[in-house]
């Protein structure tokens, strides 16, 4: 065979065997997705049009699972993600910069009897982009809103000051991150998120939106970075995964779940077409060992993805996730500084261990049986007056030491000022958004609109309830680590000034003391063995009621309060303070805010991950076939799961104001006619509703290539694998003898033959088509043709056994590529690699 303007690209030897996929090539750019196998699991690499190699990772799951297989990809609308289908199920979004997992998406299947979930295998995935917009608006829009509602919960937060920046510890780095060399092997992340938090329903990551400051790795934006103009090409597009049951498991912005969509019949998906709310479906039906491919697709409507409500929700559930995360890193910070983690010490145990190193003095060297520190050190503070045992302690104990004394105070100082402000300008500010974010989804569950989420107005309140309770911990924890900072001052004042005069051997020229006797005696009371900011993260979750707070229980309303207002001022006695003022003991309130905030956040979380279903909830199936229908196709035209039957599609939506409407082209390969093999192209157009009878248009290509010399034989061909290019022609990857070829075919042209389908349409199926077609051949009535060959190559390789073919035939990126049986030579090919159109391939010998 000769050449012409396909030209080969590069030839790659790869080191282990791998696998091409349908959707390995990126739709926008020139780049190709490869997957090798190594032992029991799959790695992805990346390539370069040209032949080399960008990255290469593996998959390391929590699971453990010994077998591991990637089962389809799919890319991202803006071209910067890739989404991977991986079983066991589970789907990932890796970034193609370098093949980092940007986040892990859950993939549940409803549950069945006795609560137990059904074990399923995902079988594909897409990525459908948004619909196109009508961005034009007769009132321009002076201010950039982003579709926040004046007036909502998030234009109140858009009003409010940041709050501080946290570090990200969902990717979290380590020194081989930073300093290592670039390479292309790259190793897979793990996220470090709690569970309860990966699993919250969210759309990508927006600080902003929440009134969080993000964080820059490597300081702020770089000069002119926030006059770029941001990429939406993502926003309001549709990931979806499905398995062997016939679910759909669906993601808005390929990120916030909308929950799994039940059609109520196991098959598998082929390919998913997408038109405003509605989804196409292209199944496969299994029955004990046999297949059949439906003709038509099942058709579902999934209404909420026209409706604003659901974007609301979704960006509502993100920003009181972020601030809930936010929170809950905060008040761990606070906790680590307090009480201490697994990498730093506490500050908490510093006056335990200083009391419990006195009275082992006391007990070891002074011979005490009960050591009896806090007494001595009562004495001394309200006397003056030292015992032996605390005299020698104070004069030569390695805690008294300058630089113990120093790194205790400073310790301590560090870490109630933490507390305190952390609590005053970080938590309570958090829970403040929150509740403002919660009082508007309360007011949603009383709105018909959003009556597909089941919003619990009970469950809100209760998480309401629980922010105000956090609001008042926060306050009362930064006014309790105010004063225990000033206590403590006071108590390193008086030991210093008692260190000091311990330490010196003689009893004149010492200072006064600047000490407050009655706040270093509270200190020792209630501070320094047992403190009372303890209670912040001991105990259970609080459940205390404004009224035990002293707040009165019959609310009184602003009339009221203005008239005893009035009666008080007309009484100057009311008005003087009086003597005996009792305070209302609050120290068997529970204050946990650790706690506290745990439990809000599972609650929370419960809340918008059931609303999240709302639009697998109100699914609709417009259109599906019968089971009496498929059982009945199976048995007379099932064929084996593995036959491996060439069978290809390309369906496009029509042009037309009514959504719904496709049309299709189908591929299938006849062998064993006549001995001979014949590739049947289909055409038809169908959608919703549809009729009870309809037509398709049928073409056969014999495989059959006729030599220059018309008097001679023509030659027949084994078809290796073909595909689709683009509307108008498809790539077919063919062999003779021991040389295989790649050649273009141009299928819009030829001549169709019309069929017409009687039976129940909903249950025709593409082995149905088939059999129709082998029957017209063999009585014929259909005349088979030549395949009108535009282009054609021979290739480095394949020369035996079977081939894969995977192909982008996008305007600007005219591409195809071949592996070999082996899974070890990769040709990639440019099918327009000389612009000569009137160029035809030559057929010989």
């Amino acid at each position: 065979m000769g050449t012409n303007s396909i030209v080969s690209l590069a030839s790659i030897q790869l080191p282990s065997p791998a696998r091409i996929l349908p959707s390995s090539w990126c739709p926008d750019k020139d780049l190709l997705v490869v997957i090798t196998r190594l032992g029991t699991k799959d790695r992805m690499s990346l390539w370069k049009m040209q032949g080399s190699k960008k990255w290469e990772i593996g998959f390391d799951f929590d699971d453990a699972s010994s077998q591991h297989e990637v089962v389809s990809i799919s890319w991202s609308p803006d071209g910067q993600a890739l989404a991977v289908a991986h079983n066991p199920p589970r789907v990932t979004i890796h970034s193609i910069q370098d093949g980092h997992q940007e986040r892990s998406l859950p993939i549940s299947p409803p549950l069945q009897g006795l609560g137990t979930r059904r074990t399923v295998a995902l079988t594909g995935i897409w990525w459908f982009a948004p619909e196109q917009r009508n961005t034009k608006n007769s009132i321009p829009d002076i201010f950039k809103r982003d579709n926040i509602i004046t007036g909502s919960a998030h234009s109140v937060l858009k009003g409010q000051p940041l709050l501080d920046s946290l570090q990200d510890e969902s990717q979290p780095l380590t020194a081989a991150d930073l300093f290592a060399f670039h390479s292309t092997h790259t190793r897979a992340l793990t996220s470090s998120l709690p569970e309860m938090i990966s699993a919250w329903p969210t759309l990508p990551q927006d600080l902003l939106v929440a009134s969080i400051k993000p964080s820059k790795l490597w300081g702020g934006p770089h000069p002119g970075e926030d006059l770029d103009e941001v990429d939406t090409a993502n926003v309001d597009s549709v990931l979806v995964a499905t398995d062997d049951s016939g679910h759909m498991y669906g993601f808005l912005d390929g990120s916030y779940p909308l929950g799994v969509v039940d059609p109520g019949l196991e098959f598998s998906t082929i390919s998913l077409l997408k038109e405003k709310d509605l989804f196409l479906a292209q199944s496969r039906f299994s029955h004990s060992g046999q297949t059949v491919a439906k003709l038509l697709p099942i058709i579902l409507r999934l209404p909420q993805l026209q409706q604003r409500t659901l974007r609301e929700v979704a960006r509502t559930s993100s920003s009181v996730r972020e601030l809930v995360w936010y929170t809950m890193r905060v008040v761990k910070d606070m906790r680590a500084a307090w009480f201490g983690s697994d990498t730093q010490n506490g500050a908490r145990e510093l006056g335990p261990k200083w009391v419990h190193a006195l009275e082992e003095r006391q007990r070891v060297e002074f011979g005490y049986d009960e050591p009896h520190a806090m007494l001595d050190l009562t004495c001394l503070l309200a006397t003056g007056r030292t015992s032996e045992s605390l005299s020698d302690y104070l004069g030569s104990g390695e805690q008294m030491s300058e630089r113990g004394l120093q790194k205790w105070e400073s310790t301590m100082v560090d870490a109630l000022t933490k507390l305190r402000d952390y609590a005053e300008k970080r938590v309570a500010p958090a829970c403040q958004r929150i509740q403002v974010l919660l009082e508007e989804v309360l007011g949603w569950s009383r709105l018909s609109q959003y009556d597909a989420c089941d919003l619990n107005a009970s469950h809100i309140h209760t998480c309401l309830e629980l922010t105000g309770r956090a609001i008042v911990l926060s306050g009362w924890l930064a006014a309790t680590a105010r004063r225990e900072l000033a206590r403590f001052k006071e108590f390193m004042t008086w030991l210093k000034h008692e260190t000091s005069h311990a330490s010196s051997s003689s009893d004149h020229n010492h200072p006064a003391p600047k000490h407050d006797i009655l706040e270093v005696n509270d200190y020792l009371m209630s501070g320094l063995v047992v403190s009372a900011i303890d209670k912040w993260f001991m105990g259970p979750v609080p459940s205390f009621s404004p009224h035990d707070l002293g707040v009165p229980r019959d609310w009184q309303d602003l009339h009221a309060v203005m008239h005893r207002a009035r009666a008080i001022l007309n009484e100057p006695k009311q008005l003087e303070w009086g003597l005996n003022v009792k305070q209302k003991d609050l120290s068997h309130l529970d204050r946990n805010l650790d706690s506290l905030i745990q439990d809000l956040a599972t609650r929370c979380q419960r809340i918008f991950l059931h609303a999240a279903s709302a639009a697998a909830r109100s699914a609709i199936v417009v259109s599906s076939p019968s089971r009496a229908g498929i059982d009945s196709a199976i048995s007379l035209h099932g064929s084996s799961s593995d036959s491996g039957t060439l069978m290809r599609e390309r369906t496009v939506k029509e042009t037309t104001k009514q959504p719904g409407k496709f049309q299709q082209y189908l591929l299938m390969q006849a062998a064993g006619i006549n001995d001979r093999s014949y590739l049947c192209i289909s055409r038809m157009r169908g959608g919703y509703p549809s009729v009870p009878a309809f037509h398709v248009d049928i073409a056969v290509l014999a495989c059959l290539l006729p030599k220059q010399d018309e008097r001679e034989e023509k030659i027949p061909f084994d078809v290796l694998d073909a595909d689709f290019f683009d509307d108008s022609s498809l790539v077919l990857v063919y062999r003779i003898d021991q040389s295989a070829f790649l050649a273009t075919i141009r299928y819009s042209d030829i001549t169709y033959h019309t069929i017409e389908v009687k039976q129940n349409v909903n249950d025709f199926t593409r082995e149905a088509l088939m059999a129709i077609v082998v029957q017209e051949l063999q009585e014929n009535k259909l005349l088979p043709i030549s395949p009108p060959i535009l282009k054609s190559r021979r290739l480095t390789g394949c020369r035996e056994g079977s081939a894969s073919l995977a192909v982008n035939g996008r305007v600007g990126r005219r591409v195809a590529c071949v592996l070999d049986d082996t899974g070890l030579a990769l040709e990639i090919l440019d099918i327009e690699g000389e612009d000569d159109e009137s160029e035809m391939s030559a057929v010989e010998a």
